[in-house]
């Protein structure tokens, strides 16, 4: 586990780890649990984590997890307002092993495919994509509009990887705990973090 939050302003643990961390920025849309579950799982590794949530992100964790941006502080390392654009992570010379943007709203991913900065998790993915580091970018939306696929298009283009929320049916996912647990773990994947939260397919075991 993390170490609990201390003071205000950026949280750090008491022993920093000498690893790059993770950026984990949370927004608006849907996918909160997602957010939750890749936190949760981070937190059991060795690897830090820097947390960002928007205000859009912080109502999607109270519709959908009834919880508040406060009780996601002991899964991370350091938390930042994402009204900080002059935090630490918003600056190129600050290493990190990748950026997930969890759940991802259109309206950051337009910013995003446009190059607007002007919050601390928009000014974060565009270092992210300029220093070419890992960009996650997770939206949860359906059906898509012809402005939402080009500006996934974009991003890709720009180095992004665009990762849907789309469930695995080939997995026979029987819960819905089982589909954010798989989700989490794609994430995880590209990070090149191990895990057990899925297994593949023809596997021997579903997801639960």
């Amino acid at each position: 586990m993390k170490s609990p939050p201390v003071g205000s302003g950026a949280i750090l643990m008491s022993t920093p780890s000498p690893d790059r961390p993770v950026l984990v920025g949370v927004t608006g849309g849907s996918g909160g649990p997602i957010a939750v579950k890749l936190l949760k799982t981070l937190a059991e590794t060795d690897i830090p984590v820097a947390l960002v949530v928007s205000d859009g992100g912080a109502a999607v964790l109270r519709e959908e997890c009834g919880l508040y941006p406060k009780d996601l502080e002991q899964y991370a390392d350091v938390t930042y307002d994402d009204g900080d654009s002059a935090a630490k992570v918003a600056s190129g010379s600050s290493s990190t092993r990748g950026m997930v943007i969890v759940p991802c709203s259109g309206n950051t991913l337009a910013k995003i495919a446009h190059g607007f900065a002007d919050t601390l998790i928009t000014r974060s993915a565009q270092v992210h994509l300029k220093e070419r580091r890992p960009l996650i970018l997770v939206p949860r939306e359906t059906p898509l509009s012809t402005i939402m696929i080009r500006n996934m298009s974009a991003v890709a283009e720009a180095g992004a990887l665009v990762m849907m929320a789309a469930p695995p049916y080939y997995l026979k996912v029987q819960s819905v705990d089982g589909l954010v647990a798989y989700l989490a773990g794609k994430v995880l994947d590209h990070l090149g973090v191990p895990h057990n939260l899925y297994r593949g397919w023809k596997s021997d075991e579903a997801v639960a």
